[in-house]
């Protein structure tokens, strides 16, 4: 009499072959965070997208990007640990009895869409940056039409995460610039004439075009396929 034994076939989990497990943990999982930025992505590429959301495709090119963030560097607000430097040097002045010396705040960026928004109202800003991918996009939609009724030049940068930077945050949709140094005032006049001249100036021509209505891969070959079955059939009426 022979003796059979059941032996069960162990399979490492990452190499099992029932979805979602075809593919390996860490694999599934990327896929699964890109699914909805690629989804995202794949509707505006689909969706007809009108004028005013579409004027964010056309960012500033990256030579004047690099000269505006590099004269933006120059105005970055102070961080905490600067901050409390400061006050400490100020206290041990007032502690040795120097007393109180009233100090000139140096020109910095203003930071968020409301004090940028109360600013280009009031006509204090002379440039105004806005970020190209802020999620929702309903934050800075107006924004560009507002800049151009005021007469503030204004221009789109790429990455939310660039402009963070240069306040110490993670991400910023936009930045102002009040006031410059003496030193900087040519420099800012050649950067800003080349920004109303891309945007201020360009303003109706730039809201006159949709974006987005571009066919997939697969609907391009099936209207390839169909003109083609549409050529042949009237080749064959034709003779």
């Amino acid at each position: 009499m022979t003796v059979t034994t059941n032996q069960s076939v162990i399979l490492k989990p990452s190499y099992e072959c029932s979805f979602p497990s075809a593919l390996p943990a860490r694999a599934y999982a990327k896929r699964r965070r890109c699914w909805l930025q690629r989804q995202r992505a794949i509707l505006y590429k689909r969706l007809k997208v009108p004028p005013a959301i579409n004027q964010f495709t056309q960012a500033l090119d990256r030579q004047t990007a690099t000269q505006l963030l590099k004269l933006a560097h120059k105005y970055r607000p102070e961080t905490k640990q600067e901050k409390k430097q400061r006050l400490l040097a100020l206290a041990e002045k007032k502690a040795a009895g120097k007393g109180d010396v009233p100090t000139k705040r140096p020109p910095v960026l203003l930071v968020g869409v409301n004090t940028v928004t109360t600013l280009v109202e009031n006509k204090k800003a002379q440039l105004v940056v806005i970020a190209h991918d802020v999620d929702p996009i309903e934050l800075v939609v107006f924004l560009p039409a507002l800049c151009r009724k005021m007469g503030v030049p204004y221009c789109i940068i790429k990455g939310k995460a660039r402009l963070g930077r240069l306040v110490h945050r993670k991400t910023c949709t936009t930045v102002a610039f009040t006031q410059f140094n003496s030193e900087d005032k040519v420099a800012l006049a050649k950067l800003v004439e080349a920004i109303r001249t891309n945007y201020n100036y360009r303003y109706d021509e730039i809201c006159r075009h949709w974006g987005g209505n571009v066919l997939g891969p697969k609907s391009v070959a099936l209207i390839a396929k169909l003109e083609k079955a549409k050529a042949k059939e009237l080749a064959t009426k034709l003779g």
